[in-house]
C-alpha cells in the first residue's frame, strides 16, 4: 500500500471530501483513506487547495480524487507525477513533483510543487 500527502481538495470543501471518498472506498472496495493535513496552498490561475494525505492503490487513489472532482462539483489536485530522469532527486525531496489540477473532472491545468519545512508549495503553475 502506497501512502502520500500531495493531493488537494478545494478550500473549503476539505471535510466533505474527505468523507465522500472514504465513503465511496469502503462502499466500493478499493484501497484508499484519506485525511486533512492540516495546511493549505494556494494558486494565481486555481485558487486555493487544502492538501490531504492518503493511503492505499496509487491507481484507486488517482480514480478516486477525480470522480470526487466531478460527484462534487469542485477542483482537485492529483499529484505524484516526476521527470524520469529525476525521479532519484524527487524521493529526496530535491527535484520538482508535477500534478493535474481538474475542475469537475476535468483537466485545467498544472503545477509544478515543491517542498519545504516539510509541507508542499507552488513552484509554478500552467493553465492547460
Amino acid at each position: 500500500m502506497a501512502g502520500t500527502d500531495n493531493f488537494g481538495v478545494e478550500k473549503g470543501m476539505g471535510h466533505r471530501a474527505i468523507e465522500w471518498m472514504n465513503s465511496y472506498s469502503k462502499e466500493k472496495k478499493k484501497e484508499f483513506e484519506s485525511r486533512l493535513e492540516g495546511y493549505q496552498i494556494s494558486s494565481k490561475n486555481f485558487g486555493d487547495f487544502e492538501i490531504i494525505s492518503w493511503n492505499g492503490s496509487w491507481s484507486d487513489a488517482r480514480k478516486i480524487i477525480i470522480k470526487a472532482s466531478t460527484k462534487m462539483s469542485m477542483k482537485v489536485i492529483e499529484s505524484g507525477y516526476h521527470q524520469k530522469d529525476n525521479l532519484f532527486l524527487s524521493f529526496f525531496g530535491i527535484g520538482k513533483e508535477f500534478a493535474k489540477v481538474y475542475k469537475k473532472g476535468n483537466y485545467i491545468g498544472t503545477i509544478v510543487l515543491g517542498m519545504r519545512s516539510g509541507k508542499w508549495y507552488i513552484k509554478s503553475e500552467k493553465p492547460g
